[in-house]
């Protein structure tokens, strides 16, 4: 959960006159959950409200391949090609109710337009890439292993380093948080918490820019992409203080927690939504006891499906799994680890795995871009001769 932040000039109260010269600053109250939800108050030079013109929206709501599914299956993201422009670069591979997963490969920066997804929080997982994710809050800079949280309704832009980027983006119809048993109620992260406060990369270097002209922001609704022209400049932010704004955090500063058995997968949640949760796999020392089996028991995901995407390392409990792949293991049927890895796994002091992993609480759709990048009959690998990707 995001701690208080205040940026530039502010007025010594809420909702009283803050004057700009001859005019006044225009305040708006940013939140979420109506106003029962973090929120931020921010200062414009201009109304906010200032629009030239509206184009004709663009569907970009992906297509369901599979509604309902009870197999195994994995695919390859690496496959998906680049695309220049970053919102035609993202791929949805499933989805449900409540999220949706994609994947981004875009080689450009954002340079002539803003985006604002005004339906979902959006959690970006930086796999290849560096670069500055620019808001009305100041800048976020980001590299690999970062995951960057970006309320919905944040207007962005996403500066690159270079043209080799690949982003996992989970869209989260409701807020993005830390999770619950690991703050107090007042907010603050626990001491047995696998990070704190510390780790958050918050906005910096507020630029207040007082610019008039056609500014074109890409607004996401419904699945279908609505473009704006405002008359200001959508950084044009003299102030602001509050608890909603996009911050980052790095998979590097997640802490795991360990035992002398076999822990469950709860104990690498990293962040929650409504209906789901997503948890990081991190290098971390093995189970201790003498008699220890590293490798996870097999299990039954009655409850929810399992989406696994792998990052990088030897991930000890599958067999020819590559950087980049995802792996879906529905509900309803046990899964566990591939054939030979639980012996493999004994007597192992550690293991140097990077994953993320997203657990939904309701099935997931499966997209036809998805089908495009599968590995055929993967629910077949848990045979003696495991099928190789």
């Amino acid at each position: 959960m995001p701690i208080y932040q205040r940026h530039g000039n502010i007025p010594a109260k809420r909702h009283v006159v803050f004057r700009n010269g001859e005019g006044l600053y225009h305040e708006e109250l940013f939140g979420t959950e109506g106003f029962s939800s973090t929120s931020s108050l921010v200062y414009h030079l201009y109304p906010p409200t200032m629009v030239k013109e509206l184009g004709q929206p663009v569907n970009m709501r992906p297509e369901v391949a599979i509604e309902d599914n009870l197999r195994a299956l994995s695919f390859t993201s690496f496959d998906v090609p680049a695309s220049d422009d970053y919102l035609e670069s993202r791929k949805t591979m499933f989805l449900n109710d409540d999220l949706q997963v994609a994947i981004a490969k875009p080689k450009q920066s954002m340079h002539d337009y803003y985006f604002k997804n005004a339906d979902s929080d959006e959690l970006i997982f930086i796999h290849h890439g560096s670069g500055v994710l620019k808001t009305m809050y100041g800048s976020v800079e980001f590299e690999y292993g970062d995951y960057i949280v970006i309320p919905r309704g944040t207007v962005y832009q996403l500066k690159f380093v270079s043209e080799d980027n690949h982003l996992l983006i989970i869209e989260s119809h409701s807020p993005v948080r830390t999770p619950r048993r690991y703050r107090n109620d007042y907010g603050q992260m626990l001491e047995h918490s696998p990070f704190c406060e510390r780790d958050f990369k918050l906005p910096q270097n507020l630029e207040t820019h007082d610019v008039q002209g056609e500014f074109k922001v890409m607004i996401k609704k419904r699945g279908l992409i609505y473009p704006y022209v405002y008359a200001t400049h959508p950084f044009d932010v003299v102030g602001w203080d509050g608890y909603n704004y996009p911050y980052a955090f790095s998979i590097f500063n997640f802490e795991p927690i360990t035992g002398r058995i076999h822990m469950p997968p709860p104990i690498h949640q990293t962040f929650e939504g409504n209906n789901f949760v997503i948890c990081s796999f991190v290098p971390r020392l093995y189970d201790y006891h003498p008699d220890a089996i590293p490798a996870p028991y097999h299990h039954s995901n009655i409850d929810s499906d399992e989406i696994l995407y792998y990052v990088d390392g030897d991930f000890m409990s599958r067999n020819n799994i590559g950087k980049g792949q995802f792996t879906l293991h529905p509900a309803g049927i046990p899964h566990g680890p591939h054939p030979g890895a639980i012996e493999r796994s004994i007597g192992k002091k550690e293991t140097k795995e990077l994953a993320v992993m997203i657990d939904p609480f309701k099935p997931v759709k499966i997209t036809k871009d998805a089908l495009k990048f599968e590995v055929k009959d993967y629910y077949k690998s848990w045979m003696s001769n495991p099928v190789t990707a």
